[in-house]
Order: C-alpha cells, then structure tokens, then sequence
C-alpha cells in the first residue's frame, strides 16, 4: 500500500486560499521551540526588535502577516511549564503558563533568525523581559498554530492599528503584490514611533500622532479610518488590530457602512487597556 505524506498538505492549501478569492484560516503543525536571544534593536522609538535564533528555531513556519506564537515565561518561583507535542497541536498545562503572544515580525530560514518586535512600555512582561534580554538568554517559542490567509484578488486593501499592530502592518505591506492599493491608518505616541515601512506605490500611509494622550484612549484612529470612501464597485479588505475597546466602532463601520461580507475584514483586539495578557479568544 503507498502511503500519502500529508505532511505538508497545509502548503498546498495555503497557495490554494491565495489563488483564490476568499479568506481562510490555515493552520500549521505546531511545535514549542528552546530558542535564544541574538540581539535586540530599536525599531523607532516604541519597538523593540528580538531577534531569536539557535537550533530550535529551524524548520520554523511563517506564512501569514498577523500569524502569532506565545513566548513562554519562567513562573515567579523559577519553574518552567511547557505545553506538550500532541499530534500536530499542543496541550497546555492547567493552569495555563505564564506567556505573552506576539506576531511573528520575519523569520528567515537561511540564517534561522525569528525577530519579534515588542512595544515597550512600562511594567509589561514581555517588554521588561525585552529590554533586559541579553546574548544568549533562553526563551521558549510555542506556535503559531496556523494564519490567516487573505487573496491578493482585492481591489483594496486598509490596514489600521496602533504600535501594537505595527509589525502586522509592516509585514503586510512588505507581502502584498507591488500593484496593491490601499490605505495604512497607524496611531503612534508621536513621530519618534513613526518606522520605515515597505508599501506599494499604491497605499496611501497616514501617521496619527495622540500625543499625550494615553494609548488605547480617544477615537483618533476611528475618525481618520472611518472617513475612508471606497471606490464604487471595489472590492476591499479590512485589517485591523490594537486596544480593544477603540476597535469597536471599525467594527460598526465595516459591517454597517461599507457593508462588508464576514470574510472581507479581520478586527482583532490585541490588548485592552487594564487587563494584563488580554485575550479576545477567552
């Protein structure tokens, strides 16, 4: 009898969603992996780039703009609990381990670099982890258990979030077609959190300054995407990741004004402001 690898089964299906016209959820075998720190860098003013590596990180996956994985912590008192291979997924321990999940910002498989991008802040986890991290130190990488997987068959596309969103927008605008058009609404402290970023001629990219205003507060990102007018006849996709509670009204905006299909838009609550390790999914 000949056996059937179906090893990379997801591969195909994921060049299949991306040739097609609808959206689509992949997922990946998931794997927990021992990586270490080798350097960190400033991205702007609010993002701290780790860059992981060692051999645990080969074989590692990346097809999906905002595909996620959890880094895994140390407990308070020095112990560590991992999640356990189960088939292509993973069981976690009860209670669930200290983590933090991040988007994954590249990953290159000739060098076997993973560079994670965290926004600082005060008393974060992750962040402080970030900011200490030196040479060599050990972190584990769980995931990511899968992407979302968006055609490249769209007249348009719009991209919103705040810094927490940036390193999927980023990603985004460096993976789309050089012929895509769009918008980028990106909602930073002020111009000192402003990055560099990739985008195809076609994308108009609007930096939004709050000021002293504190993240995950007002409606600035609201107004200034809510304002878009879509073409007559175009078809457009809507991303959108950050604080919760100021991605309600895009919610209201896309289903309402412009009408959109569930598949056409993806709005995400990242984090929401005085909930340490939110989780929209819980």
């Amino acid at each position: 009898m000949t056996r059937v690898d179906h090893r990379h089964r997801h591969l195909e299906r994921i060049a299949e969603v991306r040739a097609g016209r609808v959206p689509e959820k992949v997922g990946y075998p998931i794997r927990v992996r021992e990586t270490e720190v080798v350097r960190t860098t400033w991205i702007g003013g609010g993002l701290l780039r780790v860059t992981l590596g060692g051999p645990g990180t080969e074989g590692f996956e990346a097809h999906a703009p905002d595909e996620h994985v959890k880094l895994v912590f140390r407990e308070p008192d020095g112990s560590l609990r991992l999640p356990e291979p189960n088939g292509a997924m993973l069981k976690w321990p009860r209670p669930a381990p200290t983590s933090r999940e991040y988007t994954v910002r590249r990953y290159d498989p000739a060098t076997g670099e993973l560079d994670i991008d965290v926004a600082a802040h005060p008393g974060g986890l992750a962040s402080d982890w970030a900011l200490a991290a030196k040479p060599g130190a050990v972190v584990h990488v769980a995931g990511p258990p899968g992407g979302l997987i968006v055609p490249h068959a769209y007249d348009r596309y719009l991209l919103a979030g705040d810094i927490t969103a940036l390193p999927a927008m980023a990603r985004w605008l460096e993976e789309l077609p050089r012929d895509a058009r769009g918008w980028v609404f990106a909602e930073v402290g002020d111009a000192g959190e402003e990055i560099g970023l990739s985008a195809p001629d076609g994308f108009e990219v609007h930096w939004l300054h709050r000021g002293d205003r504190p993240a995950g507060t007002g409606d600035l990102l609201a107004a200034a995407v809510t304002g878009v007018r879509v073409p007559a006849g175009e078809r457009v996709y809507v991303w959108a990741a950050g604080e919760a509670g100021q991605l309600k009204p895009l919610r209201r905006w896309v289903r309402e004004e412009l009408g959109l299909d569930r598949a056409d838009h993806d709005i995400t609550g990242y984090w929401k402001v005085g909930v340490a390790d939110f989780d929209e999914d819980d």
